[in-house]
C-alpha cells in the first residue's frame, strides 16, 4: 500500500483563516491560476500575493482578516468590517487582478456551485469543487470561515479531502462522534456511495451507524469476540445485539436502566 488516509475527530480550522478553500487545497490552486493571468506577470505577481496570510498583497490594517476587533471593557468583543479594504480583506493593487472579470475575493464569496460553473475550464480546480458538491456542500462559501462550520460541515470537508488523495485505504476514527444520529447516518450514506472500489476500517463505538460496514468486529478487552454482518449479530443475541438495543433506547430516549452503552 502506497497511501493510507485517516480521518478522525481533529478540528478542521481553530481560526477565521481557515476556509473551505485553504483547507481542502483549493485555495492553491485558485491562487496559481490568478498568478498566471496577463495583469499578474506584468505586475510581476506571484502565488503569495493572493494570499490573505502573507504580506504584499493583504490588507495590512485587518492583516487579511477583513474585520477588526473592538475590545469592550463589560461587554463581549465586537467585530466590525476593516475601513481600509472594506472588508474584502487584500489591498487595493491585489484586487485589481481579474480573470473572467472576478478578483481574488469575489472567487471567495462564491458558492461552490458557482464557482464550479466560473472555473469549468480547470479540470483540477473542477474536480475538487465537484466532490465538495458530491458531499453536499454546494451551497457552502469558498471562503467561509471554518470556525463558523457546523459539526456534520466540518465532516463532509473531512470526506471530500480524504476523497481528494484517492488513497486506496480510508482509516474512519469515530470522526462523526459529535453529531446526532441522524447527521452520522446521512454522512455515512454520502460515504459509503463514494467510495466504492475502496477499503474502509471504521472505528466506532455507536453500534447504529456499523449497519453500512460490509463486516463487523466487535472487540472487547482488545480481543474480537464476534463478527459478521450488523444483521447477523442481532439475530446471534450476544453482547453486541445488546448494546445496540440499549444505544438505540437512549436515543429513543426511552431506556431508564442503570447501564451506559
Amino acid at each position: 500500500l502506497d497511501k493510507v488516509v485517516d480521518i478522525d475527530q481533529s478540528p478542521i480550522g481553530r481560526t477565521p483563516r481557515s476556509n473551505p478553500a485553504t483547507y481542502t487545497g483549493l485555495f492553491d490552486l485558485i491562487r496559481e491560476l490568478y498568478a498566471s493571468t496577463p495583469d499578474a506577470k506584468m505586475r510581476d505577481y506571484g502565488n503569495g500575493r493572493f494570499s490573505f496570510n502573507t504580506k504584499g498583497g493583504r490588507c495590512e490594517a485587518c492583516k487579511g482578516d477583513g474585520i477588526l476587533k473592538i475590545e469592550m471593557n463589560f461587554l463581549s468583543d465586537v467585530y466590525v468590517p476593516c475601513e481600509v479594504c472594506g472588508g474584502r480583506r487584500y489591498n487595493r493593487e491585489t484586487l485589481e487582478v481579474k480573470y473572467k472579470g472576478k478578483n481574488i475575493y469575489d472567487v471567495l464569496e462564491m458558492s461552490v456551485e458557482e464557482a464550479l460553473s466560473f472555473f469549468s475550464a480547470h479540470p483540477k480546480i473542477k474536480r475538487k469543487l465537484q466532490i465538495l458538491k458530491e458531499v453536499g456542500l454546494g451551497y457552502m462559501k469558498l471562503g467561509q470561515p471554518a470556525t463558523t462550520l457546523s459539526g456534520g460541515e466540518a465532516q463532509k470537508l473531512m470526506m471530500a479531502r480524504a476523497l481528494y488523495k484517492n488513497a486506496p485505504v480510508l482509516v474512519l476514527d469515530e470522526p462523526t462522534a459529535a453529531l446526532d444520529p441522524i447527521a452520522e447516518n446521512e454522512i455515512y450514506l454520502q460515504y459509503r456511495d463514494m467510495t466504492e472500489g475502496k477499503t474502509s476500517l471504521f472505528i466506532s463505538h455507536r453500534l447504529a451507524s456499523t449497519q453500512f460496514c460490509d463486516r463487523v468486529l466487535f472487540l472487547q478487552e482488545g480481543r474480537i469476540t464476534e463478527e459478521g454482518t450488523h444483521r447477523q449479530l442481532l439475530e446471534k443475541g450476544g453482547e453486541y445485539a445488546r448494546l445496540y438495543e440499549i444505544q438505540s433506547c437512549w436515543y429513543r430516549k426511552e431506556y431508564k436502566g442503570g447501564e451506559q452503552a
